[in-house]
This record gives structure tokens, sequence and C-alpha cells, in this order.
């Protein structure tokens, strides 16, 4: 290795560091807050139109899973320059920080609800409550760098749920609700957050 070479890669290393000691900024309030209202919106339209849009199952999730991506895009969209505005140089540093914290548990998510449609259909009823305690766990694992109060909003992930388990074993199925209140509250939720921590600078504990 030449010593270019090092210097970069230690200057890729002190970089790394610097963004694991730094509250994450790239998360937009709004847009947190924003799709709390698309996953609102999702359950009053598959309430009202039922037949079109939740029936049969599959139809059921693929319209979470188009409500899921457009949620992801905005807030990427968002992330990258809010993360420029906050961080200036380290932004990069800190995007790729936090994609690799989330991305295990979307990952995971994705690929459950896969091998249920295709083989356990049967089973599809769970991803409601499966969905959000994956979503606790991202949360879990990114809290180090995000406000502390932010895990509040994993402990309702994962309290809701456990709770859409318990509810959905009742009768096995899929209700809008069960799926769109809990996701909108936990959203409303870190907007809150993020908007009343927005002045701290530094990990908390």
């Amino acid at each position: 290795m030449s010593n270019l070479e090092q210097a970069l890669a230690e200057i890729t290393n002190i970089r790394s560091q610097l963004a694991a000691g730094t509250v994450f900024r790239g998360f937009s309030p709004t847009v947190i807050a924003i799709t709390g209202g698309l996953a609102l919106a999702t359950a009053s339209a598959q309430s009202i139109w039922s037949e079109a849009l939740a029936n049969p199952p599959e139809t059921f999730l693929i319209c979470w899973i188009v409500t899921a991506i457009v949620s992801t895009c905005l807030i990427g969209a968002l992330m990258v320059a809010w993360s420029r505005r906050h961080h200036g140089g380290l932004a990069d540093a800190m995007i790729m920080s936090a994609v690799e914290r989330f991305l295990p548990s979307g990952f995971a998510g994705a690929v459950i609800a896969l091998v249920f449609m295709k083989f356990a259909p049967e089973a599809l009823w769970t991803l409601p409550g499966l969905w959000q305690i994956l979503i606790a766990l991202g949360i879990f694992t990114a809290a180090r760098t995000l406000p502390r109060a932010i895990s509040l909003v994993g402990a309702w992930y994962f309290v809701a749920g456990v709770g859409a388990l318990i509810i959905s074993s009742l009768d096995q199925s899929l209700s809008p609700w069960i799926m769109g209140l809990p996701f909108a509250l936990g959203q409303f939720l870190m907007a809150a957050i993020l908007q009343f921590t927005a002045g701290e600078n530094d990990v908390q504990g």
C-alpha cells in the first residue's frame, strides 16, 4: 500500500469514527410525519375500498409494500439534503452509517414477506406484527447515533408489534388499522422527537 493509499484509508477511518460519535441529523421531521400520514391514508383507503385494495391478502400487502417504498424514497431523498446541510463533509459517512444500521431489518422484512407470499400464505396475517418488531430492532440498533429519546419509538414499535400479533391471532386476518395505526403513531412520535431534540449535537449515553 502506497503512502497516499494509507493516508486515504486513515482519513476514511477518522471520518467513520467521527460519524459514529455524532448524532445523525439527516432525518427531516416533516418527511417522517408525512410517512405517518401515508400510513393513515393507506389504511383508510383499504377500509373504504376493501374489495379492491385489501382482498386477497397479497393485494393487501402489495399496497403496504408500495407505501413503504414511497416512504423510504421520500426519507432517502431528504436524508441526502439534510445530511449535507447539518454534517457538511461528514455527510456521506453519516448516511452510510445510518443505512448500514437500518438495512438488515428492512431486508429481513422484505425477505420474510416474499417467502410467506410464495410458500406460506396462511401465515401472512403475522406480517404486520413482524414488520413492526423488525422496525423496532432497526431503531434500537441505530439509537446510539440518534437522539436518546428515539428509543421510545423503538419501544412503541415493539409493543405494537407484539400487540398486533396477539390481536391478529384471534381470527388470523389482515386488518388495515392493525397495520396502519401503529405505523402512523410511531412515525408521528419519531417526528416529534426529532423536532424537539434538533438542538442536540452529541451522542447521548
